[in-house]
């Protein structure tokens, strides 16, 4: 079983226990988005500690309470698990999905940077069909999957891609993939 560095922190119980099924971590649950000021002194200390990992449900819900634990402490790790490998009967959750899919989000955390950088703007978007095309949600969905940065709307996604260090370089080589998987599946 792979050892994790790092304290995952959760959503809820059941998200711990699905977690623990792929990886040996410490792992703290926030119990939704009434996160409790001793709840996130806890973070706060796992992250100087030995620093923390966010892994949120694919949903509106998972982005609030993500937002407001990065809003608190800097420097802490984003994994995402995509959408459709986190959904059990419509219902969205990092406790649907598979021990491996646990893994590989958990591999491709992306630390959220403490600057503010440019690198990509609205262009780069567009020009690659990320947002004014009709296709711009499932292709961000993709590529979001790709890059292990999450699914969300065209500015999201964009500041995403600008505040996880993102390269040109693994932007470009992920594009690559992206229309792979397309004219695969599409």
């Amino acid at each position: 079983m792979i050892k994790i560095k790092e304290v995952i922190v959760v959503e809820g119980i059941c998200d711990e226990i699905a977690v623990k099924r792929g990886v040996d971590a410490e792992v703290i649950y926030v119990s939704g988005f009434g996160i409790s000021k001793k709840t996130m002194n806890l973070i706060k200390n796992a992250q100087e500690r030995c620093g923390v990992i966010l892994l949120m449900d694919s949903d509106s819900a998972g982005d609030r309470i993500r937002k407001k634990i990065a809003d608190n402490i800097k420097g802490v790790k984003h994994a995402y698990i995509a959408r459709d490998k986190s959904t059990k009967n419509g219902d969205i959750g990092v406790e649907n999905a598979k021990p491996e899919d646990i893994i590989s989000a958990l591999e491709n955390a992306k630390c959220e940077l403490n600057y503010k950088r440019n690198e990509f703007t609205e262009k780069d978007l567009f020009d690659n069909k990320l947002v004014g095309n009709k296709n711009s949600l499932k292709r961000r969905e993709i590529l979001g999957d790709i890059l292990g940065i999450g699914i969300s709307n065209g500015k999201k996604f964009l500041s995403r891609l600008n505040s996880f260090n993102i390269s040109r370089e693994m932007f470009r080589s992920s594009l690559e993939k992206l229309e792979e998987i397309i004219n695969d599946k599409y």
